[in-house]
């Protein structure tokens, strides 16, 4: 069965080892003093691409990754108890730490505007704001607002690349729209949403821009933005509306995908890149039973249980953390080598985000149900209905 139903503990006290480093130093202005600065070194590929510095960008990183994935536990957690009173604190952090990185006086700003690394991570602290909209939106003093949509703005001088890079700068409009700016642009979320409908592969996954990518971009960036920001805008375009129902399906079907991507003990293929984000590439099916829209025959509580094999998998492998608490490259552990040139320590809290069903209540089936995944079932020789694909 489920590893335990303490596994909202569980999930809990490890989002609080991964994330709690990154906010307490940020919300006391110390995270470029104490955040180590770990890259690849590969210097082959350093000398063909020409960034052996990812200082510049590191710390936008951790904030905005870190952020993505507690957002709907700030903002739909408990009130009261032991778990309450771990949220108001967080939530107190994570207000803290955007102040830290958007005040142009903190010795932690953020780099927003030089180099076109911002652009990802500038949309992943928006993506934060959208799943947050009171705990990182309306309780933010009005300077830290203003200091915040200033920073997004900033991104604008950079033109995304032709892929899902596109969602970043849609990403950030949608924010901008929910932080109540009026001169948010239409076009970059259309454009998005335009070329990515052009770029639908088919089966419930999307190409990253033209071509195919055997990863989990769908998981890191494509499908989770493009639900999020249609639900937000929906009401502004026809056209926007329209597309609700198909990204719902296609996002329904990769969800049962991804639940049979994780073996009976917690692993899953290491294919593809930016592989060391870890258990981030399961921000989808994350996000997924956060919105209740799992696949017809999945149970919560078999994500629950898929999920947290991963994590443990993952998590207790000696190597995952520095003697200081924070994360270092790897998949499983400390492995440098899987890590690309565009690696560094910042980039790797992208993991919070698997953390999104934090969201859901205590007593939420997701919870308190008790059932095996798919393929636990089927490697202990339960007979199961067979997979289909989204055309039958």
């Amino acid at each position: 069965m489920t590893l335990s139903r303490n596994d909202r503990a569980y999930w809990l006290q490890t989002m609080e080892r991964i994330a709690g480093p990154v906010l307490k130093a940020l919300s006391e202005r110390k995270l470029k003093a104490t955040m180590p600065v770990a890259v690849k070194t590969d210097e082959m590929l350093l000398s063909q691409h020409g960034e052996p510095d990812r200082s510049p960008y590191m710390y936008l990183e951790a904030l905005g990754r870190t952020l993505a994935g507690l957002a709907s536990w700030l903002e739909s957690g408990p009130r009261d108890g032991e778990e309450g009173r771990l949220r108001e604190r967080f939530a107190d952090m994570a207000r803290a730490a955007i102040d830290a990185g958007t005040d142009p006086a903190s010795p932690d700003v953020c780099n927003f505007s030089e180099g076109y690394q911002p652009i990802v991570d500038a949309a992943f602290l928006a993506h934060a704001v959208l799943r947050a909209p009171t705990e990182l939106g309306e309780k933010l003093e009005p300077r830290v607002r203003s200091q915040l949509i200033a920073s997004l703005k900033a991104t604008r001088t950079r033109k995304p690349f032709t892929n899902n890079w596109l969602l970043f700068s849609a990403m950030i409009e949608t924010a901008l729209r929910q932080l109540g700016e009026a001169d948010w642009d239409r076009m970059r979320i259309d454009y998005a949403l335009r070329q990515h409908e052009q770029w639908y592969m088919g089966d419930g996954v999307y190409g990253d821009g033209p071509n195919f990518h055997w990863d989990y971009y769908n998981s890191f960036v494509i499908q989770p933005m493009m639900l999020d920001i249609v639900e937000a805008v929906s009401g502004e375009e026809t056209d926007w509306a329209g597309l609700a129902e198909p990204l719902r399906k296609r996002a329904i079907r990769y969800a049962e995908v991804q639940e049979r991507l994780i073996s009976p003990d917690g692993t899953y293929p290491p294919i593809g890149r930016s592989i060391v984000y870890r258990f981030g590439a399961f921000q989808h099916l994350a996000q997924m039973a956060l919105r209740r829209e799992l696949p017809s025959g999945v149970e919560p509580a078999q994500v629950r249980g898929a999920l947290s094999a991963v994590i443990r998998r993952t998590i207790e492998q000696p190597g995952t953390f520095d003697a200081n608490g924070w994360l270092t490259i790897g998949l499983c552990g400390y492995q440098p080598d899987l890590g690309e040139v565009y690696i560094s320590t910042g980039s790797l809290y992208l993991c919070s985000t698997v953390f999104l069903p934090l969201g859901l209540p205590a007593d939420d089936l997701f919870w308190t149900g008790e059932a095996d995944w798919t393929s636990k079932k089927a490697w202990s020789g339960v007979n199961l209905t067979a997979d289909k694909s989204i055309y039958g």
